[in-house]
């Protein structure tokens, strides 16, 4: 049997939402692999038809959802995500690895290999981010957060941040970005220590 109703609510990021049936009653929870065109990304408000079935843990959630197209505007087409805006401390970020970078090899003495380092870890960082979200819409094997923050403390932050900026991945949830910029604090102090006296000494041994 097939009902209707609308979008209520729509987590984009991990790639479930919940539809309030016309006919009243709970709202019944959707995932993303229940819509039947999964090239349009839902939206709160729009009017869809689904039917009802029974959960592993008892509970009701909608399959074969599908959109009514009462008129071309009803779904919108996917559309190329616009940036998330840039904090401060995400705008001053970069340079300040660049300075440090350029203070580091001209005026101390940080190892060679931080010059490719920081460029190889961000591009792997930023592929974990872009998968990690298709991955949220799909419903498929997530990256844990702890790895997303090692790769982070290990290097890949720039990557990370641009993957927050222009996937608007993880760029939402405080928990997280407080945990991140945690992560850029201590990778850098790592690096100028690494570039002291002391780093060299440490080097010896």
């Amino acid at each position: 049997m097939r009902f209707q109703g609308i979008i209520k609510s729509w987590n984009d990021e991990r790639g479930f939402g919940f539809i309030q049936p016309d006919q009243g009653g709970q709202e019944i929870f959707a995932h993303m692999k229940a819509f039947a065109d999964p090239r349009s990304r839902p939206q709160p408000a729009q009017p869809v038809t689904f039917e009802v079935e029974v959960g592993p843990q008892g509970k009701k959630r909608a399959v074969n959802v599908q959109w009514v197209r009462s008129s071309r505007k009803a779904v919108p087409k996917m559309q190329h995500e616009t940036p998330a805006r840039w904090s401060a401390a995400s705008l001053w970020a970069l340079p300040t690895l660049l300075a440090l970078l350029l203070a580091g090899h001209l005026l101390g003495a940080a190892p060679r290999w931080t010059l490719w380092a920081y460029p190889a870890l961000s591009a792997l960082t930023f592929a974990v981010y872009a998968r990690d979200k298709s991955a949220a819409r799909q419903g498929s094997w997530r990256t844990s957060e702890k790895t997303l923050h090692l790769l982070a403390l290990m290097g890949g932050w720039p990557g990370a941040l641009l993957a927050q900026q222009w996937l608007r991945h993880k760029s939402s949830k405080a928990e997280f970005r407080a945990v991140f910029w945690g992560t850029v604090v201590l990778n850098l102090v790592a690096f100028v220590f690494l570039a002291s006296p002391y780093g060299q000494l440490l080097g010896r041994f």
